[in-house]
């Protein structure tokens, strides 16, 4: 018997070991740098309030430094009391174990020391397959000898103390609490330096089987069992006196349970409105190559990875955005009415607001509005957690007018002049658009019309004109340099090669567009022609407390949440389209004149401040929409249906979209100085 109970030992240096040796060398380096999947967090714009976190196994790394000695010796006492004298491997301990097994006829007893216990969770956990998941737990002699020989090599490279507070980092103690940090939080609602001798022999109990002995049982029995037991090793093992582990023992188990929050339904009800904020924030996260080659490595990156992460959403702009939509279309209207605010020059989101509640619940909803949509199909409001906002697969909503920027930017941009004059009729034939012939909303609109006038009173037919003389396709290219990207069946095959030149209504926004992409887009023409990619973040920290980066196809390592700018247009060319888009707002352009009246004359006078902007809506008002800026931001908003785009909202909430936009422009900047935009050179007035 004790020559059979000497077999593991002696096959560390036989067949076993020699079988398997450079695969467990190769494996006992990379377990001396590995570190467990970690929690990321998401942080408000002060970087210290946490509205949610990602996780899969809920767990912050924390030194030994930061965790009181009571759990180090509980550990100690409950799972390898002779942990400081052994090598990884104890002796004593696997022919205890294989006397009372072989006697038992089964395994009534482990010889796990803890550090063999930590090679076994640190294979599990940098497994990269099912394969590698099942070699490092399956119960086999030979699984256990590669464990012992990787835990006599890992105590060569690591001290003590490092495999210890390893070891407390990955242990799982039950309620999804895996590491110490998640487990004093989770039972007792406090850091693992503040851990009491009962408190930590709780947790040091937990780790042998963390259903049998869970503490948050309505009989503690086992629980308080096994945490006696813990005790009682404590005080034979000299950290504790007979005297102190019977007062121990004699207390209840006192929890203080916490559950922590995992991903954007678990935003608080304060920030609620920041969950779609929090959603885009994922969805962004998915498309970045840094994190992965793909959505689903990048995701990993996201629950595992141990991010610190701040939103770029301001908190002003946001509850002034908030305010403003939830005042003009309550939440339970099945017409959404949403803002997006966007920073020209930096592309940063600083507000996302709809009227919805951010929510998973949408058991209480009525019924989609889509009369195609099945019985059971509910609608969107008042709680939903869809992207209505963009950045997520909805196509968004068709923009109307609001599109005539981009034909009119590429005219500018093409060497036309603000002064380009033509005497546009009620109804217009178009030749290069195969005759169709669009009309305008109103005979006010006919006659002699410039880019001032006929951006102001948002007329058609100089736009279909206009859009003819600089080629429809560089409309639609400029377009996509501004960050619109095409999500319908339709609308990418009227983009393509092929069809672009041929697609006239596109000046009349009959594309798909989200509030997101029409914000982004008119911030880069408020900064100057340079355009910003979207971005909902300010700071993205690593575990380790270093920016995340990622390399350029140049070589370059950049910081993955540094604005992400290119020059799309000439500054000349931007800073005369803000000009002529003065004139919707019933501002007064630098250099031109308006013809009179425009769409949205009301708007200077709420922002009170420099403004430009462009109303849109489409067919029988299906649905409005008012993009507007001012030096500092940009904002869209819009109204629609967004079950059933055929339910029209009608010409009376056409005002929604643009009172938003304004109204939240004018609360957001409120106590900032007034900047003015930058008038255009004389040779692109004409």
């Amino acid at each position: 018997m004790i020559a059979a109970a000497a077999y593991p030992l002696v096959a560390l240096t036989g067949l076993g070991a020699k079988a398997t040796a450079h695969a467990m060398e190769h494996k006992t380096k990379l377990l001396t740098t590995a570190l467990p999947a970690e929690t990321s967090y998401l942080y408000a714009p002060d970087g210290k309030t946490v509205l949610t976190m990602f996780y899969e196994e809920y767990r912050q790394y924390t030194k030994l430094s930061d965790m009181s000695p009571n759990i180090q010796q509980a550990i100690v006492a409950a799972e390898d009391s002779r942990f400081y004298q052994h090598h990884g491997v104890d002796p004593k301990g696997v022919a205890r174990a294989f006397v009372s097994n072989a006697r038992s006829s089964g395994v009534s007893q482990g010889a796990s020391t803890l550090t063999m216990q930590y090679v076994r969770m640190a294979l599990r956990d940098s497994a990269t397959t099912p394969r590698e998941v099942q070699e490092a737990t399956q119960q086999t002699s030979l699984r256990k000898v590669k464990e012992m020989r990787m835990a006599l090599d890992l105590e060569k490279e690591l001290s003590k103390e490092q495999i210890m507070e390893r070891y407390l980092n990955s242990a799982y103690f039950g309620h999804r609490a895996y590491g110490i940090y998640a487990a004093s939080e989770i039972f007792f609602s406090k850091t693992p330096k503040d851990l009491t001798q009962v408190e930590a022999a709780t947790l040091a109990g937990l780790v042998k089987s963390p259903s049998e002995y869970d503490p948050a049982d309505s009989d503690q029995k086992e629980a308080t069992g096994r945490r006696n037991y813990v005790l009682d090793r404590m005080s034979q093992l000299g950290y504790l006196s007979p005297d102190s582990a019977a007062a121990a023992k004699a207390e209840p188990i006192r929890l203080k349970l916490t559950n922590p929050p995992n991903d954007c339904a678990a935003v608080p009800e304060k920030y609620n409105s920041w969950g779609f904020a929090c959603d885009y924030l994922k969805n962004w996260w998915s498309a970045q190559p840094a994190f992965g080659a793909n959505r689903l490595e990048r995701m990993d990156k996201l629950r595992r990875g141990g991010y610190r992460i701040v939103l770029s959403i301001d908190p002003k702009i946001q509850e002034a955005a908030e305010k403003n939509v939830g005042a003009k279309e309550g939440t339970g209207s099945p017409f959404a009415n949403g803002i997006v605010v966007s920073e020209p020059g930096t592309g940063r989101v600083k507000a996302m607001a709809v009227n919805r509640t951010y929510s998973l619940d949408l058991s209480e909803n009525p019924q989609s509005s889509n009369p195609e949509a099945g019985p059971k199909v509910k609608a969107n409001y008042p709680n939903t957690v869809a992207p209505l906002l963009g950045g997520g697969d909805l196509p968004g909503y068709q923009a109307g007018s609001t599109f005539k920027m981009f034909p009119m930017l590429a005219a500018l941009d093409s060497g036309m002049t603000l002064s380009t004059s033509f005497n546009a009729p009620y109804r217009y034939k178009s030749a290069v658009y195969d005759g169709w012939a669009p009309s305008n909303a109103s005979g006010a609109m006919t006659g002699q019309q410039t880019m001032w006038s006929g951006f102001g009173k948002s007329v058609n037919t100089y736009f279909v004109w206009l859009e003819e003389k600089v080629g429809a396709d560089r409309a639609v290219r400029l377009a996509e340099q501004l960050g619109l990207r095409w999500r319908t069946d339709v609308d990418r095959e009227q983009a393509s090669p092929a069809k672009a030149k041929k697609w006239g209504s596109f000046t009349l926004g009959v594309s798909d567009a989200t509030p997101l992409e029409m914000a982004n887009a008119y911030a880069a023409i408020a900064a100057d022609g340079r355009y910003c990619e979207a971005i909902p973040v300010s700071a993205i920290m690593t575990r380790d407390g270093t920016p995340a980066t990622y390399v350029t196809p140049g070589g370059i390592h950049r910081e993955v949440a540094k604005p992400r700018c290119r020059q799309v247009v000439s500054a000349d060319a931007a800073r005369a389209a803000t000009d002529a888009a003065r004139c919707p707002t019933g501002d007064t352009p630098a250099r031109g004149g308006c013809g009179g009246w425009s769409t949205a004359d009301s708007v200077r006078g709420t922002v009170g401040r420099p403004v430009a902007g462009k109303t849109g809506t489409t067919d029988s008002t299906r649905s409005a929409w008012f993009v507007g800026y001012t030096p500092e931001l940009a904002a869209a908003s819009f109204i629609s249906d967004p079950d059933n785009p055929f339910n029209a909202v009608g010409d009376g909430q056409s005002q929604i979209p643009i009172a938003a936009v304004a109204e939240t422009l004018r609360d957001g900047l409120k106590g900032q100085p007034t900047r003015q935009f930058t008038p255009p050179s004389d040779a692109i007035v004409g």
